[in-house]
């Protein structure tokens, strides 16, 4: 923890032993290369253990095409045991900035989505930047997004009741799907679960940075780093292109049903409010919880945590009211 902290007073007393453990590091290039090569499933990196029950969720890889051709999209499909037709379903993807990570990471808790919402859940294996800019990787979650649509009878799944979703970047992801989505009008989006999501670039460069948040984990320097890599230029600037920011879209109307999730010290936390904010006066509902004292990524305290209880409470909950058939609604959805 650094000397002179500003915000360590703020931080929960129940996450400040995860957060003394997890290493304050700023990304780089050489940071990021390291990273990488300690991919979770890689190179002997064994992936958490699975419960007995989470190990009853079929997981399979599969190959979807890309757009316009591009290369083919590594997902990752997990099934419930039982066969079930007009299952809902839950398109995930994952976080790291937008230049690390792979579906892996979240192998236990999509297991656990998929069980207990009775959902089939795919995660999707979007190519990373600086090698891939944001047309590559949102064009990957939209291949991905139309395929899961195509597929709804082989998948044995209810294409009404398609969600999107995930965690930081790929909570931006999946906010600027939901966007591409709309105005594509081909496949639609019956709701976002949006996590702690990156969706604004100004964030690194506004001249009044929250003081209280950003501090840790996730830092300004970092977030610079990844969107930088993602548009292939410096952010912040008038010349950034809209389609590529979720904030910046002009208009938010029509977007399906949105939850908001973010910590009260996260670094997300201002442009995450005026995106709730935005929705809002759009005619969108949406739903935002702000947890006291939680940083970016506070769920890696693990579950004894009651903040992590909450989150995992509140997205439950919110993916059971989307899933929900509506009154008047046939077998089939």
């Amino acid at each position: 923890m650094p000397e002179g902290s500003p915000s360590r007073h703020l931080v929960a007393p129940e996450l400040l032993p995860a957060l003394a453990l997890l290493p304050q590091l700023e990304l780089d290039e050489p940071l990021l290369a390291m990273i990488r090569a300690a991919r979770p499933g890689e190179r002997g990196i064994p992936l958490p253990e699975l419960t007995t029950e989470q190990s009853a969720i079929r997981c399979e890889e599969r190959f979807v095409a890309g757009r316009a051709g591009a290369p083919d999209v590594r997902v990752l499909v997990y099934t419930p045991p039982a066969a079930t037709y007009g299952r809902p379903a839950y398109l995930h993807f994952h976080g790291g900035g937008f230049v690390m990570g792979t579906p892996e990471i979240n192998n236990g808790s999509n297991r656990d989505i998929a069980l207990t919402h009775d959902c089939v859940v795919v995660s999707v294996d979007y190519r990373l930047a600086p090698e891939t800019r944001w047309t590559g990787s949102y064009e990957d979650n939209y291949a991905a997004l139309a395929w899961l649509h195509r597929e709804a009878d082989a998948l044995g799944i209810d294409p009404a009741r398609v969600a999107i979703g995930g965690e930081s970047a790929g909570g931006g992801h999946a906010a600027a799907l939901g966007l591409i989505a709309r105005d594509r009008g081909e496949y639609p989006v019956c709701f976002q679960l949006l996590d702690c999501p990156m969706l604004d670039d100004r964030t690194c460069a506004s001249p009044d940075p929250h003081r209280f948040a950003g501090e840790f984990i996730w830092t300004r320097g970092s977030n610079r780093f990844g969107w930088r890599s993602l548009l292939g230029e410096e952010p912040g600037g008038s010349d950034v292109p809209r389609a590529a920011v979720p904030a910046r879209a002009a208009d938010l109307s029509g977007l399906p049903p949105t939850f908001i999730s973010i910590g009260a010290l996260d670094l997300f936390l201002e442009e995450n409010l005026e995106f709730a904010r935005r929705l809002a006066r759009a005619g969108v509902p949406v739903e935002l919880h702000v947890i006291p004292g939680a940083f970016h990524g506070f769920s890696m305290a693990g579950q004894a945590a009651p903040q992590t209880q909450a989150l995992i409470r509140y997205r439950n909950d919110a993916l059971a009211r989307a899933f929900a058939r509506r009154d008047g609604d046939d077998e089939n959805g």
